[in-house]
């Protein structure tokens, strides 16, 4: 089998459509070619079963690190969300998971003054082993750091604004290296997000070498401080405490269940999220809601008369967060990617849909390209009615990127993300900031996109 994908010519943002009634208005200006389009749609759009499940795996399990108990209580969860859906072959992948514990911690400005400061140490860090203090040294950019000859012996502090996260993310995963490389004992990273109210995010580093140093994030308000000050030329001074410890790795599980397909059962379209979270928050934005949009949109599927014609997998990943380890076994598993027709992605919390992108396997031919195009030219008008664009090429997710780098078309389900930055790995990521209206929609974009792959024929 050949797995083609949509190229679709840009167009402008169609106007936001905010209430199920000027949905189905809007279906007059843009009428749906497919019934079930229409019938998933309106489905989800009054339904409140999503917000429901959400609320259930914040309040009642909460945020949920790989290597936790309540990981492994979410997981039973999605299991038994999936029976009562009535998906079928449900299955607990099991994964060996990293097991970082984050302990006490804190940090204390010593000088110019004396204050408490918010951190979070960074996921997978190294603890202090004891209260580590020193001298505050500022640098915007690594190659900043690069020029200093003063580094030995000091705590290094990266202040770089947010651009992109992709672009400012790597001071995050790569700044313990790059301060170590220079001889610094501890480093602090301005938090990863474009606004702050005094809050620290966490997230995962990566140590590419065997100087290990410890690391944590503080707020964008203290960095700009100790960078004020720094420029000023008084040298702050800290003092850092963090028990993070790494233990041996910990059996988790991937949640698989099925709609097995009519025609095609062979041939799989996954729709997945991942289901662990940071062990700050209660995981709502990231990535609750993307582990409820694709459930609730197997349970549309599941409610209609008709069977996709291929098989609509749901996999919720364990361990996206600090290692891709479900991520990489799943795909493991499938020992030939032709098996797989495609897979979508929901990671990005649960503002309004805008459009879904796509990426593309290195292996494809331009020439697969306008068939599939044609055929799934009703969803792209479907989508239109949610305020959503045309397809645009770009990222489509970090759980279903080995399978795409393995042959299968990789698609993701994009959103506005201007609430979900300021509280990303915060304590702040809670199911009070989701905002039902939005999650329906999204959850409507993904049950309509899910069937359509199902179900399309190429001539």
């Amino acid at each position: 089998m050949i797995h083609m994908l949509l190229l679709f010519p840009f167009a402008c943002q169609q106007e936001q459509i905010t209430s199920v009634s000027e949905v189905i208005s809007a279906q007059q200006v843009n009428p749906l070619v497919d019934e079930i389009h229409d019938t998933l749609m309106k489905r989800a759009l009054s339904s409140d079963e999503g917000m429901k499940q959400l609320i259930s795996l914040c309040d009642d399990i909460g945020h949920r690190l790989s290597g936790s108990a309540q990981l492994e209580d979410a997981i039973q969860w999605g299991a038994s969300e999936a029976k009562k859906i009535g998906l079928e072959n449900i299955t607990l992948q099991e994964v060996m998971v990293p097991n970082w514990k984050r302990g006490n911690e804190s940090l204390e400005l010593t000088f110019p003054k004396k204050q408490s400061l918010p951190m979070l140490g960074l996921g997978m860090s190294i603890g202090t082993y004891g209260t580590l203090e020193g001298e505050v040294l500022v640098f915007s950019s690594f190659e900043e750091l690069a020029k200093s000859d003063e580094v030995t012996n000091k705590i290094v502090l990266f202040n770089a604004p947010f651009t992109t996260y992709g672009k400012t993310v790597r001071y995050r995963s790569q700044g313990a290296d790059k301060a170590a490389e220079k001889g610094a004992k501890a480093v602090l990273v301005r938090s990863i997000s474009p606004t702050s109210l005094q809050s620290p995010h966490t997230g995962g580093l990566r140590y590419r070498t065997d100087k290990k140093i410890p690391a944590a994030a503080i707020t964008l308000e203290d960095a700009d401080r100790l960078s004020r000050w720094f420029h000023r030329g008084i040298r702050p001074r800290v003092k850092l405490y963090m028990e993070a410890t790494q233990f041996a790795d910990a059996k988790s599980h991937n949640v698989i269940a099925d709609i097995k397909g009519s025609i095609y059962p062979e041939q799989v379209v996954v729709i997945g999220a991942h289901i662990d979270s940071w062990d700050v928050g209660q995981g709502a934005q990231d990535d609750g809601a993307g582990v409820v949009i694709v459930l609730q949109a197997a349970r549309l599927i599941k409610s209609l008369k008709q069977r996709p014609k291929r098989t609509i997998r749901v996999v919720l990943y364990t361990n996206e967060e600090n290692g891709l380890r479900g991520a990489t076994k799943y795909a493991d598993s499938v020992p030939d990617p032709q098996s797989h027709f495609a897979a979508i992605e929901a990671d990005i919390g649960s503002g309004v849909p805008t459009h879904f992108s796509y990426q593309l396997p290195k292996s494809l031919n331009n020439i697969d390209f306008q068939p599939l195009q044609n055929a799934l030219q009703p969803t792209v008008n479907s989508l239109k009615n949610l305020g959503m664009g045309d397809l645009q090429e770009g990222y489509a997710g970090a759980d279903i990127g080995r399978l795409v780098r393995k042959g299968v078309i990789g698609f993701g389900l994009k959103m506005n993300t201007d609430g979900y930055w300021p509280i990303h790995h915060t304590h702040a990521d809670t199911v009070d900031k989701i905002n039902p209206e939005d999650l329906r929609k999204n959850i409507a974009a993904m049950s309509i996109m899910a069937w359509s792959l199902a179900n399309v024929e190429i001539e």
